[in-house]
């Protein structure tokens, strides 16, 4: 049992059972009092939909934006559109500049958003590009800088995208 004055990490330690890795995601964000927000494309708001599954979310949790057209990616989230025009959106750099514009994208009045995670990839059945179906790219934002994690995933189209959720939930969870 947990008392109304117990610290977040105090309630965290008294939880019974496992506990899921987006659960201790968002147990983390309480203890560094931080704020996540979501740019998704593969993922089309399957992330921030997880991340907000989660009672007291709303604690942490800014918003996300599903950018799934090139022209939404450069007007919401300041992704280059010579680039995108020129290399397509499943790239790293797609991703990394997904992640900070959410940042900025949802701050609050001057305040970035502690932490942006991005999703772009292609999750088929067919591929727009010619790269193959399952290319994902992750990028987790913070202050001390921007990763981005690229992976090959397998699987039909729900597979893939629920897979990308979890990739990312566990990149933001090793950021922090």
């Amino acid at each position: 049992m947990t008392n109304a004055g117990d610290s977040p990490l105090e309630r965290t330690r008294l939880r019974p059972g496992r506990r899921s890795d987006t659960e201790r995601l968002l147990d983390r964000l309480g203890e560094l009092g931080w704020t996540i927000a979501t740019a998704e494309s593969v993922t089309g708001g399957l992330l921030v939909a997880e991340l907000v599954s989660v009672p007291g979310a709303s604690e942490h949790v800014r918003g996300g934006i599903v950018a799934y057209a090139s022209d939404v990616k450069h007007a919401l989230l300041g992704v280059d559109a010579s680039f995108l025009a020129a290399h397509g959106a499943v790239q790293p750099k797609v991703a990394r500049q997904m992640a900070d514009g959410v940042r900025t994208a949802l701050a609050e009045g001057d305040r970035k958003v502690d932490v942006g995670v991005a999703t772009t990839g292609i999750a088929g059945p067919a591929s727009p590009d010619g790269q193959p179906v399952g290319t994902v790219h992750v990028g987790v934002s913070t202050a001390l800088g921007t990763k981005v994690t690229s992976l090959h995933l397998a699987g039909d189209r729900g597979r893939i995208r629920a897979e990308t959720v979890r990739a990312a939930v566990r990149a933001v969870l090793e950021a922090l």
